[in-house]
């Protein structure tokens, strides 16, 4: 058909355009494809205008292969056509067909470029859209507004502040700075890139602000703990909407600040006009959970049902954190059972354990996690650490090996704590599985805190060998104050004191910086050795050039070092002048070498000092009571021991554990228990025997009670760590290293004894006790007898 008139053609082509957008805008493609038939039937394929408009329809319909056709068809293009099909496929994802056809326009306009620009961005391929742009430029086409805040928009995601920079520099140029939307948009890159004071310049210049300038700086100020600024700020404000308000109430509660998050949210709740959202309620609910508010927690879970609140996501899992962290364990499990086990996040999860772990219940917590059907890294890792808690070793240990075989990758913090479990138990052949299956894990490359724990672990383990050989692994490129502390600690422990502080002037000497922990180290290098003037001079360095301010751990070293060297009276009066109240360590420590060095007086205010800060601390009684035995005051012994045992005070008493194959074997005193006694009996009769000939004479002044020679002869024959000694030589190869645990101080007579037995059996033999490790080995001690 043609059309001799054009006023008529150009109406029919009008009126097909006007048919096709309002098919459209109804979302009604069958009537747009009716249209589309009428014009190619009517020859109205030569209009541009009504052929774009059919490319439209089925470009923004999703039709997008419908939409290259007719574009292929087209007698005419023009910009508008190669536009139409370009934002065809960056709609429907087709990033790649969408490049190929950009390359392919002859003429891009700025519409063109802007496409592209928004396509990538709305892609996350923000990366592309900001090289897209730096095109578009050299290509003198120039940007619109909504080509500005696209861009600006992809270098607030990527951090690109100093591309963002540049691009801020073009908006001046171009005279963009007073448009709100681009002024926006770049408030919103430098709050992003952390650049306060550019996002505060932005927003001072900005000749006119809408709420969102206003939204954008406040969260950014919360951001960066600007809380006074940020409420300066919001008082301000014409307005606020519910971004507003969840900004202050959300950055209240992530900066910790709880009370004031509730605060803000019930000023909101007074506002008919503003209903929270699920940011609102998780955020207050959160804070509940933070301040264990119970009773306002059910006031919003009140709200929650009378408005029939969406709970399956974030405001269900802060419902289950507040029960959870208030004891409210039932009603937990109540939202959980309403919602569903599925959406049960990891805070909520962590809560819900935490919860059982402080009734001691963990069973229901590992029901929870069991029937969690996506479990992630951190729902693994609150379980393996709350047996850990619960004292449950063996469970958290089974329980990493599933993860591994089936589960996540263990990050740092399931690895730190796994090995923790490893130093607890002093289980060095568990150590080493764990040791290699992390070395699998991490391909090799070791995290600082998951080295500082493979070399505590080692440490605890009695292998310093092994943790030093770790730490020469990774130190040269490993910087981390944690790490090194951690060996520095570990040599001290073990009475390689010279080593430590060697190791301790190299980290000064590459310019890693101390903290507190690492002259907690340092100091304890000074005690096992006795170098009492080296000690003096780190305590004052760790002040002077450091700027550490001493703690109680460090006065707690400086006393323990001066009195194991026997100055007495010296660590008295550092006692007397602290700035800060001395607790029971430093007491303790005190108290500890007056008993060393029979110092009756000053030991009988230590353990007074000491047992008005902890009445129930068996250790001031026994070391005063003993203290009293060895000074031959019997009297005051047995009226101390009569006291301690008025005032229902029981005493610690001594065992010593030794590891054989994959079972600990555990002794006391006497002990009685063991299946294979006769034999250990046995085995410790003929080493007494031998260790005398030897020239050993046992310590009966170890023996702290006025008995017969003999009797306490037999008494130290049997103490806990010679059982466990004697029974580790039948059980293990001969020339075999044998690691013994203690959970008190080791006795004289004992430690003398060890340095006959490793002579005799020419075996290493490791004891680690409450303070420190011994390494005996042909007759002698690391500890060179000071300890």
């Amino acid at each position: 058909m043609e059309f001799r008139n054009p006023e008529f053609f150009s109406s029919a082509v009008a009126n097909y355009a006007g048919l096709l957008q309002a098919s459209l805008k109804s979302n009604n493609l069958l009537c747009g494809k009716s249209v589309h038939a009428h014009i190619v039937k009517l020859a109205l394929t030569f209009s541009a205008y009504a052929m774009n408009n059919v490319i439209s329809l089925y470009a923004k319909t999703g039709s997008v292969s419908d939409a290259h056709k007719v574009f292929d068809r087209m007698p005419v293009r023009t910009n508008c056509s190669w536009n139409g099909i370009l934002s065809g496929y960056l709609r429907n994802g087709a990033i790649e067909e969408a490049r190929l056809l950009f390359d392919e326009i002859p003429e891009r306009d700025s519409v063109t470029w802007t496409t592209m620009i928004v396509g990538y961005n709305r892609m996350g391929s923000f990366a592309n859209a900001i090289e897209t742009f730096a095109e578009m430029v050299k290509d003198d086409v120039l940007p619109s507004q909504f080509t500005l805040t696209n861009v600006l928009a992809s270098c607030a995601a990527t951090g690109s502040l100093g591309i963002g920079e540049n691009i801020h520099s073009f908006v001046v140029k171009l005279g963009f700075s007073g448009c709100t939307p681009v002024a926006n948009s770049l408030l919103n890159m430098y709050a992003k890139g952390q650049d306060l004071v550019m996002a505060e310049t932005v927003f001072s210049r900005m000749e006119s602000k809408d709420i969102s300038s206003w939204n954008t700086l406040i969260t950014s100020l919360l951001q960066n703990k600007k809380v006074e600024l940020a409420v300066e700020l919001f008082h301000k404000m014409s307005q606020h909407d519910i971004i507003t308000w969840n900004s202050m109430i959300s950055g209240f509660n992530q900066l910790g600040h709880d009370k004031k998050a509730l605060r803000f949210f019930s000023s909101m709740m007074k506002d008919p006009s503003l209903k929270p959202n699920r940011f609102t309620l998780g955020s207050a609910l959160s804070a509940c959970a933070n301040t264990e508010n119970l009773k306002y927690g059910k006031q919003i879970h009140g709200y929650i049902i009378r408005t029939k609140f969406d709970t399956s996501g974030a405001v269900g899992n802060a419902l289950v954190s507040v029960y959870a962290k208030c004891g409210g364990l039932e009603a937990a499990h109540r939202v959980i059972n309403l919602r569903g086990i599925d959406n049960l996040n990891d805070v909520a999860f962590t809560a819900l354990l935490d919860g059982y772990m402080k009734l001691g219940n963990i069973a229901p917590a590992r029901q929870i996690f069991n029937s969690l059907e996506e479990k992630d890294v951190v729902a693994w890792t609150a379980m393996i650490v709350g047996y850990i808690q619960n004292g449950v070793h063996n469970a958290a240990l089974e329980l990493f090996r599933k993860m591994v075989k089936e589960g996540p990758t263990p990050n740092s913090h399931t690895l730190s704590a796994i090995l923790g479990v490893c130093s607890n138990m002093a289980s060095l052949n568990h150590g080493k599985q764990m040791h290699a299956s992390i070395l699998r894990s991490m391909n090799g490359r070791l995290s600082s805190s998951v080295a500082s724990a493979i070399i505590t672990m080692y440490s605890r383990s009695g292998s310093i060998a092994d943790a030093r050989k770790v730490f020469d692994l990774i130190r040269w490129w490993n910087k981390d104050t944690t790490t090194w502390t951690s060996i520095i600690i570990a040599l001290a422990q073990h009475g390689l004191g010279e080593d430590a502080l060697q190791l301790f002037d190299q980290m000064l000497a590459l310019s890693i910086n101390p903290d507190h922990i690492t002259y907690v180290g340092v100091l304890s290098a000074c005690i096992h050795i006795g170098h009492v003037e080296q000690g003096r001079g780190y305590f004052n360095l760790m002040q002077n050039v450091h700027n550490i301010k001493p703690t109680l751990s460090h006065y707690a070293c400086m006393v323990d070092l001066f009195g194991r060297a026997g100055l007495l009276q010296e660590a008295y009066n550092l006692i007397r002048n602290m700035p800060i109240e001395p607790d029971v360590i430093v007491w303790g420590s005190l108290l500890s070498a007056c008993k060393v060095h029979k110092n009756v007086e000053l030991a009988k205010e230590a353990a007074d000092k000491l047992l008005i800060l902890d009445p129930e601390n068996s250790g001031a009684y026994s070391s005063l009571a003993n203290l009293y035995s060895a000074s031959g005051k019997w009297e005051d012994a047995a009226k101390t021991r009569k006291l301690m045992k008025d005032n229902g005070v029981k005493k610690e008493q001594g065992s010593s554990w030794i590891q054989v194959g994959d079972s600990v074997h555990v002794f006391g005193a006497d002990d009685v228990v063991h299946p294979r006694k006769l034999e250990i009996y046995e085995k410790m009769d003929g080493i007494w025997d031998e260790i005398k000939k030897m020239g050993f004479v046992p310590d009966t002044a170890s023996v702290l009670h006025d008995l017969e020679v003999e009797v306490k002869d037999q008494i130290l024959k049997y103490h806990s760590e010679k059982l466990a000694i004697a029974f580790g030589l039948i059980c293990t190869k001969e020339n075999m290293t044998l690691r013994v645990m203690k959970n008190l101080r080791i006795c004289n007579d004992c430690h003398t004894a060890i340095k006959y037995i490793s002579k005799l059996t020419r075996r290493e033999i490791i004891v680690r006790d409450a303070t420190r490790f011994h390494h005996f080995r042909d007759g002698s001690c690391s500890c060179k007898d000071y300890w």
